[in-house]
């Protein structure tokens, strides 16, 4: 038998009907504890933070997504990454590409490098800079593709084959493409990062985060860690990201699609510098992006003409787009990197990066097309005083 697609596993991978009362919807499983047979010998689960029926069940469609073996849920994508940087020891080194998310680098920056594990964070789409900057103890490769905010891509393969050939677990933060536009465990990652709070869930009402992997010597440690750190999500977070993850190929197709528009249009419009897309030819990584990726996602990156003041004028005067954090969700959302998602990175660090003041993200959602398109317009011109 073939394997299914997305849309069938999105649907079904770990939420077979309810063996006890045959109910299609896996049941919400609140308990905090469960009773055992006898003294030390539970029936599957003995308290919730070890174990649940709802978090299993989405871990196993996470798992599934990802063509992975053994996946973890978590209260957020901090969380997950925390719980995988604490597989590491005092004197290791991460290498991280150069613009990863600003929750990223202030856990690689300001938690962990007091602790004695000290991050290279270096620009990655040459693959020769890797060779350039890894060293003896550098025990993880932690990289996003794209990248957020400047949405660059990253040849995985490349990196996958340079690490594996060093014995260096490589880290994907599948985020921005989730498995259904890419999927970085066949392309060599050793372990996919999800803040599922974003497309994954879709709806922005839960926060919440994953790890996949294949490894189960990893795997083994992470389910420690997961119980040991207690950072897991309540089996109502879970219910509603496995409500979200049914339709996520569905609403992909439709973040990529307004998304490719909207982009294509941007890219004429004379107050708009430059447009950071995958999905256009100009883009610098746009054949890495036709073959490593089966569509170019629902974020664009613009930078605009004027300063941090334009920059400024045009989100306050956007209607349809809400001025707001986050990503992914079926409301289009608009943010200003510098001040506010990555505001943490210090500002040097960020225009070395091009992060720059009038830089602006946009998370592309699921409403009509043109009615986004006439609120950028209208944006556009009211920050330039027309």
């Amino acid at each position: 038998m073939q394997r299914p697609s997305l849309d069938t596993i999105a649907i079904h991978a770990g939420q077979a009907p309810d063996p006890l009362h045959g109910a299609v919807m896996p049941p919400i499983v609140l308990s905090t504890t469960f009773a055992q047979d006898a003294p030390g010998k539970p029936k599957r689960y003995e308290y919730s933070r070890s174990g649940n029926p709802t978090r299993e069940a989405l871990e196993q469609c996470l798992a599934a997504l990802e063509g992975g073996r053994f996946g973890f849920a978590f209260a957020s994508g901090s969380a997950a990454a925390l719980v995988l940087l604490q597989t590491l020891s005092p004197g290791d080194h991460v290498l991280a590409n150069d613009d990863v998310y600003g929750g990223t680098f202030r856990l690689l920056d300001k938690v962990l490098r007091p602790l004695g594990i000290t991050t290279t964070f270096t620009d990655l789409r040459d693959p020769s800079h890797f060779d350039a900057a890894v060293t003896a103890t550098t025990r993880l490769v932690w990289v996003e593709t794209p990248s957020n905010p400047l949405l660059k891509l990253l040849d995985l393969r490349a990196l996958g084959e340079r690490a594996a050939a060093r014995g260096i677990a490589l880290v994907v933060d599948n985020t921005f493409a989730t498995p259904v536009l890419q999927r970085p465990l066949e392309l060599g990652a050793h372990v996919v990062l999800h803040s599922t709070t974003k497309y994954i869930n879709g709806h922005s009402d839960v926060v919440g985060g994953a790890l996949v992997t294949n490894d189960e010597r990893l795997g083994e440690r992470l389910r420690f860690l997961q119980n040991a750190i207690g950072a897991v999500p309540s089996p109502m977070d879970c219910y509603l990201v496995l409500r979200g993850i049914k339709t996520l190929p569905l609403r992909m197709r439709q973040h990529v699609a307004s998304a490719a528009e909207l982009a294509r249009r941007l890219a004429h419009h004379s107050q708009v510098k430059r447009v950071l897309y995958p999905g256009l030819p100009d883009h610098p990584e746009h054949v890495l992006c036709l073959r490593q990726m089966s569509g170019p996602g629902g974020m664009i990156s613009l930078e605009l003409s004027g300063g941090m003041d334009e920059a400024e004028r045009f989100l306050r005067a956007l209607r349809v787009f809400a001025l707001a954090e986050s990503l992914g969700g079926v409301e289009s959302l608009a943010e200003q990197p510098a001040l506010m998602t990555h505001a943490s990175i210090p500002a040097d660090v960020r225009r070395a990066t091009g992060i720059t003041d009038s830089l602006v993200r946009l998370s592309v959602g699921l409403e009509g097309v043109e009615d986004l398109w006439d609120d950028l317009e209208q944006g556009l011109a009211r920050s330039a005083g027309a």
